[in-house]
């Protein structure tokens, strides 16, 4: 009985050193953010300290003078997500984007603070430190959820929202949660998640968020797998999805007084195109425009012909300019 007991002492032993080696081998450590900075922010990149260790990386191009349209990129994005449409409009719009918590180049919130209330206070704190007045508000997936919850909050600040793929109805017919959200939520996964998350994850994922899988290039899987491994991201990243969510109801969604454009692939495989008509049902003042063979990006996928409905639909409800510059293609 000894001996046997020596046995399973030295194969639990064996079995633990093997787990640390593979541990050690699939490990992929952090990037490094000077190279990071020097690859993903040169000019118009810039960093706007908001105070409280808070430092945003943020594009702000276009006319100081023009009207301000602010964009919100989705989960595990970055304002890189938003160039094909500030290509087309800043000719006549100043346009801002930047990197959420936890995103990009931004790194994680000094506060551990990651839901649409935190992402909506840190808005809040750019147009108060870029002395904002009302602007048009678009955001993509997560970042489409944040700009409902902000157009809630502050109504007086929002001239128009636009809603692209948003998040926000509560379990649609046909979405796929992300294999990440189900590893966020799962205790041991998540920790093995924020140190083990190879290229070939974001290669294997990403071309879904595309009709035209082509469309996810491998700069732009490049892209998307070091920006993840940006320090503090991953970590940032798993926090969020064990975040619990906040959908919007259809009392919710009645309030927003402000004219509302929403767009959505009709293919996309995240969220569903029934949520547009759902948005649009219980949102009093709200178009909806849904393209076909477009997936969950359609400012990358349909650059064009998004900027132009955009900007027509500005023109339209706002009496806003409406001619955009032609682009290149998405990226």
């Amino acid at each position: 009985m000894r001996r046997f007991w020596r046995f399973l002492a030295i194969g639990a032993g064996l079995i633990g050193i093997a787990l640390v080696i593979a541990f050690l081998a699939l490990r992929t450590p952090d990037t490094d953010p000077e190279a990071m900075r020097a690859k993903y922010a040169p000019a118009p990149s810039q960093f706007v300290d908001l105070g409280g260790g808070l430092t945003l990386h943020l594009r702000d191009t276009g006319p100081r003078d023009a009207p301000v349209l602010v964009l919100l990129h989705g989960s595990n994005a970055s304002l890189h997500t938003w160039e094909p449409w500030a290509e087309r409009l800043q000719g006549v719009y100043r346009v801002i984007r930047f990197d959420f918590p936890g995103h990009g180049l931004t790194g994680p919130s000094p506060i551990h603070a990651y839901g649409p209330r935190a992402y909506a206070d840190v808005l809040e704190r750019l147009r108060l430190k870029l002395k904002l007045g009302k602007f048009v508000l678009a955001g993509n997936s997560m970042g489409g959820s944040v700009a409902w919850h902000y157009a809630l909050w502050h109504p007086e600040r929002v001239r128009a929202l636009i809603l692209v793929d948003a998040s926000g109805q509560p379990e649609p017919k046909g979405a796929t949660p992300p294999f990440a959200f189900r590893v966020g939520r799962t205790p041991g996964l998540r920790d093995i998640a924020a140190e083990i998350t190879p290229r070939s994850l974001i290669a294997d994922s990403l071309p879904g968020a595309f009709y035209d899988h082509r469309l996810a290039t491998p700069a732009m899987i490049d892209r998307y797998w070091e920006l993840l491994r940006y320090p503090g991201n991953r970590a940032a990243t798993l926090e969020r999805f064990a975040t619990a969510p906040d959908p919007a109801t259809p009392a919710r969604l009645h309030a927003l007084a402000m004219p509302v454009l929403i767009l959505w692939g009709a293919n996309d495989a995240l969220i569903p195109a029934s949520s547009a008509a759902w948005f649009a049902r219980h949102i009093p003042d709200a178009k909806a425009i849904v393209y076909p063979k477009t997936g969950h990006i359609p400012m990358e996928e349909r650059a064009d012909q998004s900027a132009a409905d955009v900007a027509a639909f500005l023109r339209e409800r706002l009496g806003l300019p409406a001619s955009t510059t032609p682009g290149r293609s998405a990226r």
